[in-house]
This record gives C-alpha cells, sequence and structure tokens, in this order.
C-alpha cells in the first residue's frame, strides 16, 4: 500500500457554528481568519501523535451545519496551515543566517582569543599566570561558538519538522459532519 492509498488519519473536532473554529479577535474578513488559537492546538496536538507518515483529514461536527461550510472550511483550513508553514521556513531562513553571522564572530573570536592567549603566554612566559591567561582565552574563544553550534545541531529541525506538520495539515481534506446535539461527537474543544 503506497503514502497516497492509506485510508488518513482523522481528528474530529466539535463546535457549534464554523465561527467557533475561528479566531473571534481577528479583524480579517471571516473566510481568512485565523483559527482560534485552541482549535489550532488541538489540530496540531493530534496531528503530532499521529503517524508522521499516514495522511490527515479533519471531521468538524457542527451543530448547525451550513451548505457552504464543508467548502469555506477547506480552504480557510488550507490556507492557513501554509501560512503557518511559510511562517515556519522563514523562521528556519532566519535562525539559520542567524546562525551563519554568530559562527563568522565566533571563528573570528577564537581565533583572536588564541592568538591573544599564545602573545600573552610567550610575554608572561615564566609566571604561572600567563598560562592561566591563555587558557581562559581560548575557553572564552570556545564560548563565542556556543550558540552557532546550538543552532547548527539542536534548534533548525524541529522548525523544519514543524513546517513539514503544517504542509500536511494544509493538505488534509476537511469534511463537515451535522450532528445536533452531538451524541456520538467528540468533545468540543472551543
Amino acid at each position: 500500500m503506497s503514502r497516497n492509498d492509506a485510508q488518513p488519519e482523522s481528528i474530529a473536532v466539535h463546535v457549534a457554528t464554523v465561527q467557533h473554529l475561528f479566531d473571534s479577535l481577528d479583524p480579517a474578513p471571516f473566510r481568512e481568519r485565523d483559527l482560534d488559537p485552541k482549535v489550532e492546538q488541538y489540530i496540531v496536538g493530534w496531528a503530532r501523535e499521529l503517524p508522521p507518515r499516514r495522511p490527515l483529514a479533519l471531521v468538524v461536527h457542527l451543530d448547525q451545519a451550513g451548505p457552504g461550510d464543508e467548502a469555506l472550511l477547506q480552504r480557510a483550513v488550507r490556507e492557513y496551515f501554509q501560512q503557518r508553514a511559510v511562517a515556519e521556513r522563514r523562521a528556519l531562513r532566519h535562525l539559520l543566517h542567524i546562525g551563519r553571522v554568530s559562527l563568522a564572530i565566533g571563528l573570528v573570536v577564537l581565533a583572536v582569543a588564541m592568538v591573544l592567549g599564545d602573545l600573552l603566554s610567550v610575554l608572561v612566559g615564566r609566571y604561572a599566570y600567563g598560562e592561566i591567561i591563555a587558557h581562559s582565552l581560548l575557553i572564552g574563544g570556545w564560548v563565542a561558538l556556543w550558540r552557532p553550534l546550538e543552532i547548527f545541531l539542536y534548534e533548525w529541525w524541529p522548525i523544519r519538522a514543524d513546517a513539514k506538520l503544517y504542509d500536511r495539515l494544509s493538505a488534509m481534506p476537511v469534511r463537515v459532519v451535522d450532528s445536533p446535539g452531538h451524541e456520538h461527537a467528540p468533545a468540543p474543544v472551543a
């Protein structure tokens, strides 16, 4: 079974109306609004727990479903998560830029610390504190590389993973289920 043939993993949300899915403080026109932060957190949280290679589907249980709700939600969810993926990639590019600048600065500081440490060690060579100063400068030079190493070893990949997750979420189909009374629907999130 190929990845595209796999049955999608469903994320179910229950709200009274479509308006409850969107951020009420967002001044944008209704169909361009951001998702409500609690709804987004719920959807993203569930998506993180599901198998990463399986396609996703969003099932929205509405107490009052309208005829155009499914198309509206499909477009709104797709656009919202596409924007989030773009924002994450922008954040990743910015972080990697900071990493490159920090690396250049750190390497210069390390080189200066090594040269200065050697120079001071020679100038004050017969005293023990000359070696202590040289080692202290060397340690300071290595500390200057801490931030770029942290960025290039650890910080970039969670941002990249979030961008990929948002890509998956933007591609998921949205299905609206009219469930007045919500007898068997999942607990409401908003």
